[in-house]
């Protein structure tokens, strides 16, 4: 553990060196911000029937996905470890007296934690000094603003998880491309990232409710903007929790018969 936590504080270090980047991504994030809440009042102003969300609860749910794009995002990588695994470089990193999968766990962990630091907290503050209907509004209760914290920071252990196995499937396919792209466009839709959840049909919410992905990002933004109950909340935290034990054992194991595949040519 000693060596996990090294590499965490060491990855997370660096990535608060990142600020130019983080700038320009505060300010790309607002752009696309105001854009998709312009569609949805859009969208609201000429409502044919009651909105099973409403249109404050949506801009709530936009600025939190914007603010916390790096917690929820698949397609936010390490392109040094892609790099091991297709150059061969991977040697150096199997003679290492640590496991592997939890190296790199932490890595990722850190990577999108100190992104995420730099960039979320003047989303927020500015989001909170819009004018109506674009004001993101602060959670209704105390506890309702501790429930969001803890779906959040389990959300994202379940996302790095997921975001695991995208690295060991290259392993196989020896290509990152099809692995970011696949498991990108949908973990992202069923997550909730371009359609609410609430506002896709029973038939298609009854799919994402059987997945992980929305616990990851549709759960906690709509625990803090109120659309799910405390009750509710409670009754999903364990589900993350089992969701979260699944995805790493999988991945672990995913990873020991990886390794054991692994051929390296070279001097």
């Amino acid at each position: 553990m000693r060596a996990y936590f090294s590499v965490f504080r060491l990855k997370l270090a660096m990535g608060f060196q990142y600020r130019s980047a983080a700038l320009a991504g505060i300010a790309t994030q607002f752009f696309w911000g105001f854009i998709i809440l312009m569609v949805y009042q859009a969208f609201y102003s000429q409502p044919l029937a009651d909105p099973p969300i409403s249109l404050t609860q949506i801009v709530t749910y936009i600025w939190l996905q914007q603010a916390f794009l790096s917690f929820i995002a698949l397609w936010f990588r390490d392109n040094e470890l892609f790099q091991l695994i297709t150059t061969g470089n991977i040697a150096y990193e199997l003679c290492r007296p640590s496991g592997l999968y939890g190296l790199w766990y932490a890595k990722l962990l850190a990577q999108r934690l100190s992104s995420a630091a730099l960039r979320c907290f003047p989303i927020l503050v500015i989001a909170l000094l819009l004018p109506s209907p674009y004001r993101l509004v602060l959670p209704h209760t105390p506890a309702t603003a501790l429930l969001f914290l803890l779906a959040l920071i389990l959300g994202l252990f379940i996302l790095v998880a997921i975001s695991m196995l995208i690295y060991i499937s290259t392993f196989i396919t020896m290509s990152s491309a099809g692995s970011l792209l696949m498991f990108g466009v949908a973990g992202e839709f069923l997550a909730g990232m371009i359609v609410p959840v609430p506002l896709m049909p029973a038939w298609l919410q009854s799919i994402v409710y059987a997945l992980p992905f929305r616990l990851a990002a549709d759960f906690p933004f709509r625990v803090y903007s109120g659309h799910i109950s405390t009750n509710e909340a409670l009754a999903t935290l364990p589900i993350q929790l089992l969701w979260l034990a699944a995805l790493v054992l999988i991945g672990r194991f995913a990873m020991g018969k990886a390794l054991r595949r692994v051929v390296i040519q070279g001097g």
